[in-house]
């Protein structure tokens, strides 16, 4: 996209191809955003359910694991303050972490435990390295895989529900996978982020995200549910049921989970938002931490969470979310290398599990937003997420 013909012509062919998508019933609608050097296109396809009202620019949708990012920054905030420190353990904030008690082995009884050999970090939450999270192994087959079951953290569409104490008192009941730094596992590492944040700051997370990030970024439909005025901008949520294999209504808008204010505000899934808003946070961490008059961060701070944070060693067994192309920053994946047509090197960002996908290219100063509520099957993207960033990256003919 060197010139607007370009960039027109390139616009036109996500349409066309998104219009696929949704003409072909795999969704009901969709909104795509594509900002390039400040210039915003957004396109909306289709309806907020398949017997809903027309799908609009400001649809509001749940945008789950893209909430990892903008943990991520209030955490980066609270770094600047001098209120956290990267590399200080959290067990001074979050008692129930403290002596922790690793497993033995990955296929090991839980009992079978050594002590920890350091505490964890804010550093380990942020690049998922704290010994909590996901064991990409399908079914269960060992132990701990259980135990996490039965503490109400298995992997899956529905995030827990607890209180943010209890949450971090069934955390503690379970031992760490692997050491603090060892390995990254998925997920848990912003959802604990949330309530050490909250506690640092001595307001509730939400209400940190609202002062911080949302208002001073004019984010003004993001958060953690949809308040009843903005019920009617709020899509229906689908998901394919295994038996008919066909799609039925994961989540209604109007009595759904995010219809009203969650009992646990979840730092790795738990925000709404919409293709605007989530693109004036982009634009922030692609300016080096401040849109227009207002500067969230740093610049060393969107750097720190815009580079690879893990290692080789780290990166083991996680190809089933990152594959071999990418790496983690800090609530973020990060691509490293070229190896297919919509992996630029440098790109950063991260996908929702209900079917959003966000990346933006400092390279370029360009950022794609795509948003549906179209759940993904697997951990695998779906067509439309390949099909949206190969149509961004593909050339175009003059």
């Amino acid at each position: 996209m060197t010139n607007a013909d370009g960039l027109s012509k390139t616009l036109n062919r996500i349409h066309d191809v998104m219009t696929g998508h949704v003409e072909s019933g795999d969704m009901p609608g969709l909104v795509t955003l594509v900002s390039r050097r400040g210039e915003v296109h957004v396109d909306a396809i289709g309806r907020l359910a398949f017997d809903g009202l027309p799908m609009t620019r400001d649809t509001i949708f749940r945008i789950t694991s893209m909430t990892k990012p903008v943990t991520a920054a209030a955490a980066m905030i609270l770094v600047e303050e001098n209120k956290l420190r990267l590399d200080d353990p959290v067990d001074r904030w979050l008692p129930e972490l403290a002596n922790r008690k690793v497993l033995l082995a990955i296929d090991a009884p839980i009992h079978q435990t050594v002590p920890a050999r350091r505490a964890i970090t804010l550093g380990d939450l942020l690049a998922f390295r704290c010994g909590y999270g996901m064991i990409p192994v399908f079914p269960d087959r060992f132990p701990i895989q259980k135990a996490i079951a039965e503490a109400g953290f298995a992997p899956g569409p529905v995030f827990p529900s607890f209180p943010p104490d209890e949450l971090m008192r069934r955390y503690g009941s379970l031992p760490l996978i692997y050491q603090p730094g060892e390995r990254w596992l998925y997920n848990a590492g912003t959802e604990i982020l949330g309530v050490l944040i909250a506690r640092v700051a001595g307001v509730t997370f939400g209400e940190f995200l609202r002062d911080r990030i949302f208002v001073p970024l004019g984010m003004k439909d993001t958060g953690f549910y949809v308040p009843a005025d903005k019920h009617h901008r709020f899509a229906t949520c689908y998901a394919r049921d295994p038996a008919t294999q066909k799609l039925k209504v994961f989540d209604y808008p109007v009595t759904g989970k995010f219809s009203s204010p969650p009992v646990f505000e979840n730092g790795s899934a738990g925000l709404v938002s919409t293709a605007d808003d989530f693109n004036a946070f982009a634009q922030m961490l692609l300016n080096g931490g401040h849109l227009g008059s207002e500067r969230i961060l740093s610049p060393t701070s969107v750097e720190l969470m815009t580079t690879d944070q893990i290692s080789s060693e780290n990166k083991q067994e996680s190809q089933l979310f990152l594959g071999e192309s990418r790496s983690w920053g800090f609530g973020m994946s990060v691509f490293k290398k070229l190896d297919d047509p919509n992996a630029a090197p440098g790109r950063f960002g991260w996908d929702g599990g209900y079917g959003t996908s966000w990346y933006s290219d400092p390279r370029e100063q360009l950022t794609g937003i795509l948003l549906t509520q179209r759940m993904m099957d697997s951990p695998q993207p779906p067509r439309v997420f390949t099909d949206f960033w190969t149509s961004m990256y593909q050339p175009v003919d003059d």
